[in-house]
C-alpha cells in the first residue's frame, strides 16, 4: 500500500477567528457607493472607513483602541465634493492618509494623534490632474512621498506628494477603465488590470509595457492582480462559465499560468491580499461571507489551498493590517477589518502554537516605516528594497510627526547631510496654521472642562437637596 504523504508547511493549520463583540466598531454608516475598492484602510495606529455623507464624500478615522459604539457626531474627514472611492495610508508615516474621489481629485491628510473636536476639512495638499473620477490609490513601497493614482480617464499619475508635482503620467497605456494597480516589492514595476481584459506589467519610469497577457481569465467580470515576493503575479478573475479563479503567472512566460485554481460560481469580484512574509494570499469577495486563503510555494502545484474562514454576514469591504501592527506573542499572522452594513469587525488569522515565545519562523524581518529612497532618487532610476525591521520585541508606532512645512516638501524631509534622525513634534517649526489649530483645540477643551464643572456643581446641589429632604 502506498502512503499518502502530507505536505509539510507551518501554515497548514492557520485558522481565522472573529474578534469578541466588544472589540468591534459599531454604528458606522459604511458607504453604499458602487465601487470595487476595499472601503477600509488600517495601520498600527488608525482604522479608516469610507462612510455615507450627505453633499460630498467623507471617511472616518478611529484610533485602533476606540472600539465599541462610535458616537454619531464623531468627527469625519470631509473635503471632497463627491463620494470618496478609495483610501490608502502612507507606509512611511502612520498619520498620513490619501483619499481619491468621484470629484476627480486626490487629497492627502494629516491625522492628529488626539481626537479632533470637529470635522477635518483642510487637506495638506489637493492633487488635481485627472479629468474623471479617481478610483485607485497606491503609495510607493520604498520611496518617500510617492503616490500613484488611477482614474476613469484611463490615466495613471505618479505624484510627489511633498511638492504636489506630477512625476510621471502614463496616459496611453490603457484603452479602457483601469480595474487595479499594484507595485512590486521595490517599486520598480507596476501590474495593472483593465476593462480590455489585459494584464500588463509596466515600467513607469521608462513608460513601457514590459509584458502583457490578454484574457488571463476568460470571463467578462473585472480582474485583479498582485505581485508576489519573487516577482510572479497572482490574478483573480472569472472563467467563461462564471466560476471564480485564482491564477499564478510567471511574467517571463505569459503563455500559460503556472497554476490555476477554480473556486465557486459567484458575482463578487475577489480582492486579493498578499502577505510576502508568509507567501499566503487571502481572497475576499465583496458580498461574500468568507475569506479563502492559499499558500504560494516553489513546489508543484505551487498554489496550495489552506482553508476558508466563514461567517454569517456578507462583507461590504475589507481592511488588511500591515505585519508590524500584529500581536506577535499570540502567533497572529494576519488581521482583517471586515465591514458590515453598520459595523467593522476584526478577524484574526493565527498559527496554533503552544509556546507564547517569539516565533522566528513566523516573523521574518518585515518592511518598517522608514523609506529607502527619496522621490527624486527613485525618479532618477534608483531602486531599493524596503528597509526591514524585526518584530521580536513588538512594534511601537512612532509618535505623531508634525508637518515640516518647506517650499520643496510639505511632508517631513530627510536632513541633507549627517546621520539621519527621526523628527519629533518638538523640534519641528510650527506653522501659523498649526498654532491657530492648537489654540482652537485648547479653547474648545477649556469650554468642555468648564461645562463639566458646572454639571458637577449642579449634581452636587441636587444631591445636597435630596439628603436634606430625607433628613
Amino acid at each position: 500500500m502506498s502512503r499518502r504523504v502530507v505536505r509539510q508547511s507551518k501554515f497548514r493549520h492557520v485558522f481565522g477567528q472573529a474578534a469578541k463583540a466588544d472589540q468591534s466598531y459599531e454604528d458606522i454608516r459604511v458607504s453604499k457607493v458602487t465601487w470595487d475598492s476595499s472601503f477600509c484602510a488600517v495601520n498600527p495606529k488608525f482604522l479608516a472607513i469610507i462612510v455615507e455623507a450627505g453633499g460630498g464624500g467623507a471617511f472616518i478615522v478611529l484610533p485602533l483602541a476606540k472600539t465599541g459604539r462610535v458616537d454619531k457626531n464623531y468627527p469625519l474627514v470631509t473635503g471632497h465634493t463627491a463620494p470618496v472611492l478609495d483610501i490608502d495610508w502612507c507606509p512611511h508615516n502612520d498619520n498620513v492618509i490619501a483619499s481619491a474621489s468621484d470629484d476627480t481629485t486626490v487629497m492627502v491628510w494629516q491625522i492628529p494623534d488626539y481626537t479632533p473636536m470637529r470635522n477635518i476639512t483642510e487637506s495638506i495638499i489637493t492633487l488635481e490632474g485627472h479629468s474623471k473620477r479617481v478610483g485607485i490609490l497606491c503609495w510607493h513601497p520604498t520611496a518617500r512621498n510617492v503616490l500613484l493614482s488611477a482614474g476613469g480617464d484611463n490615466v495613471i499619475i505618479i505624484w510627489n506628494v511633498g511638492t504636489g508635482e506630477v512625476l510621471l503620467s502614463l496616459d496611453d497605456m490603457h484603452p479602457d477603465v483601469i480595474h487595479s494597480v499594484c507595485w512590486n516589492s521595490n517599486g520598480s514595476l507596476l501590474a495593472t488590470t483593465c476593462k480590455d481584459k489585459t494584464l500588463r506589467i509596466i515600467d513607469p519610469r521608462k513608460g513601457q509595457v514590459v509584458a502583457e497577457r490578454a484574457r488571463p481569465h476568460e470571463g467578462a467580470r473585472p480582474l485583479r492582480a498582485v505581485f508576489t515576493a519573487d516577482g510572479k503575479l497572482l490574478s483573480t478573475g472569472f472563467s467563461r462559465m462564471s466560476e471564480r479563479q485564482l491564477a499564478l503567472w510567471d511574467p517571463n512566460n505569459f503563455e500559460e499560468p503556472v497554476a490555476l485554481q477554480e473556486m465557486d460560481t459567484s458575482n463578487g469580484v475577489l480582492l486579493p491580499f498578499y502577505d510576502p512574509d508568509s507567501s499566503i494570499v487571502y481572497l475576499c469577495g465583496k458580498g461574500d461571507s468568507s475569506i479563502r486563503y492559499f499558500e504560494i510555494t516553489d513546489e508543484p502545484p505551487f498554489v496550495h489551498y489552506l482553508n476558508t474562514f466563514s461567517s454569517k454576514e456578507p462583507q461590504r469591504g475589507m481592511g488588511f493590517m500591515p505585519k508590524r501592527g500584529l500581536e506577535v506573542n499570540k502567533c497572529e499572522i494576519a488581521r482583517f477589518y471586515k465591514l458590515h452594513e453598520r459595523k467593522c469587525e476584526p478577524i484574526i488569522m493565527t498559527v496554533p502554537r503552544k509556546s507564547d515565545l517569539f516565533q522566528d519562523d513566523l516573523y521574518p524581518d518585515t518592511p518598517g516605516p522608514e523609506p529607502a529612497l527619496e522621490a527624486d532618487e527613485w525618479l532618477s532610476g534608483q531602486d531599493a528594497e524596503p528597509v526591514l525591521i524585526s518584530l521580536r520585541d513588538g512594534y511601537i508606532p512612532p509618535k505623531h510627526r508634525e508637518l515640516r512645512v518647506t517650499k520643496r516638501n510639505i511632508l517631513d524631509v530627510r536632513p541633507p547631510s549627517g546621520p539621519r534622525r527621526s523628527q519629533s513634534a518638538s523640534d519641528a517649526p510650527l506653522s501659523q496654521h498649526t498654532l491657530e489649530t492648537l489654540l482652537e483645540e485648547i479653547k474648545a477643551l477649556r469650554e468642555q472642562v468648564q461645562a463639566q464643572e458646572q454639571r458637577i456643581t449642579a449634581l452636587e446641589n441636587m444631591l445636597c437637596e435630596l439628603v436634606d429632604g430625607t433628613d
